[in-house]
């Protein structure tokens, strides 16, 4: 659940100073929390015992066999983005352990990562990733606190300044949506919760959705242990003088900031086998079921060295783009927003059926026009932040 977005939680805090800030931050931690809720609840929800085990089959039974994939699957896509995350931490820790080392490019470290996925992509289902899943869950602890427990041994920075950083006030509007988005990029776990409830038994008696919600708690007190100390102290040890990343900030001690984005790959590594593993699941099922595929180790074998291979050659020619997309977080904003909050009330509304002007319809009524309001805000600074990344960025050159 906890994203390596979090830190650039103090960077966000910045752009939208401490009021603002603290109300954005715990209430980004609510509504995903209710939103995830939404999901574990619509698990079981269809009449007649049927359970919604994929994403997309919710998406499916809400809107439809086509409209439902379309509106779905794209979002469970953009695992690939994990790709420039894990190439862009492998490539801090290699700069931290070796300044005189000639400088690697950004896209050769992508590779990197990618070959480490090669292997690990092979295991079967997400009972065969738990100890990986663990270790990522363990490191993702770790970083957090060594961010905010490096910060406070830093202490206060001189002239410290708490404004709100902007040049204009049109430049502070999009600053402030883009600190939306590097809140939002810190959230993860709504597209793959009904891929995990779907492992556990239910039944009449017991139905799933009761351990898997104690799950979704106890993942979400891990939530609040890593952002707030991070988002908080940061702001406060650097003011808005804290870097996008910041262990940029912190600098030294060397070692301890290596060993950080050491544990930031671990954790993206693993966080990629997680999101993928729903992408595997579909494409190895639609094989088998309407191409007329065996199911075999071969297979699955062959799917996924293909899906990682293909992921490279993909960024090979839009590499530029995509990098825009993936740090720009306005623009990553708009797809995690519309998945966590906004689709679940939508599919909520479509199955559910509250009671019109009831509680539960003006609740997911209310969060589906706020979504509605901030997105058409967001398109501006996002198609700024993707020109700007695509005219600097080349892959080979």
């Amino acid at each position: 659940m906890v994203g390596a977005g979090v830190l650039s939680l103090p960077y966000a805090m910045a752009h939208m100073g401490w009021g603002l800030g603290i109300t954005v931050m715990i209430l980004s931690w609510v509504i995903t929390l209710y939103t995830l809720w939404k999901m574990v609840e619509m698990h079981e929800m269809v009449p007649g015992g049927k359970r919604l085990d994929r994403y997309h089959e919710l998406g499916q039974e809400a809107f439809g066999e086509k409209l439902g994939l379309w509106i779905v699957v794209p979002q469970q896509l953009l695992v690939i983005v994990y790709m420039v995350t894990g190439g862009k931490s492998i490539k801090k820790v290699h700069e931290t352990f070796c300044h005189e080392c000639t400088p690697i490019k950004t896209s050769y470290w992508i590779m990197v990562f990618a070959s480490v996925n090669f292997v690990l992509t092979q295991l079967p289902n997400f009972n065969s990733i738990s100890a990986i899943s663990l270790g990522a869950a363990v490191m993702s602890l770790t970083y957090s606190f060594i961010a905010w427990g490096a910060s406070i041994k830093k202490g206060i920075t001189p002239d410290v300044s708490y404004n709100v950083k902007m040049k204009s006030t049109s430049d502070g509007v999009l600053n402030f949506f883009s600190a939306l988005g590097d809140v939002a990029f810190a959230y993860a776990g709504h597209n793959v919760v009904l891929e995990i409830q779907a492992t556990m038994p239910s039944t009449a008696e017991k139905p799933s959705k009761v351990p898997m919600w104690k799950g979704c708690i106890w993942a979400y007190v891990g939530v609040a242990i890593c952002y707030f100390p991070v988002a908080f102290v940061g702001y406060y040890m650097f003011g808005n003088m804290v870097d996008d990343n910041i262990l940029i900030t912190l600098e030294h001690p060397a070692w301890l900031i290596a060993i950080a984005n050491l544990f930031v790959v671990i954790h993206v590594v693993g966080g990629y086998q997680v999101f993928a593993m729903p992408v595997f699941d579909m494409i190895e099922t639609y094989l088998v079921t309407r191409l007329n595929f065996s199911p075999s180790s071969t297979l699955r074998v062959m799917t996924r060295t293909l899906f990682v291979g293909i992921s490279i050659l993909f960024f090979g020619s839009l590499l530029g783009f995509l990098c825009g997309f993936a740090f720009s977080p306005t623009l990553y904003f708009l797809v995690l927003f519309y998945t966590y909050l906004q689709l679940p009330c939508f599919i909520w509304l479509k199955l559910k059926k509250p009671r019109k002007y009831g509680l539960s319809w003006t609740i997911n009524w209310i969060c589906i026009v706020i979504g509605v309001l901030i997105m058409t805000q967001s398109p501006i600074g996002a198609l700024r932040n993707i020109i700007v990344s695509a005219k600097n960025y080349k892959f080979f050159s």
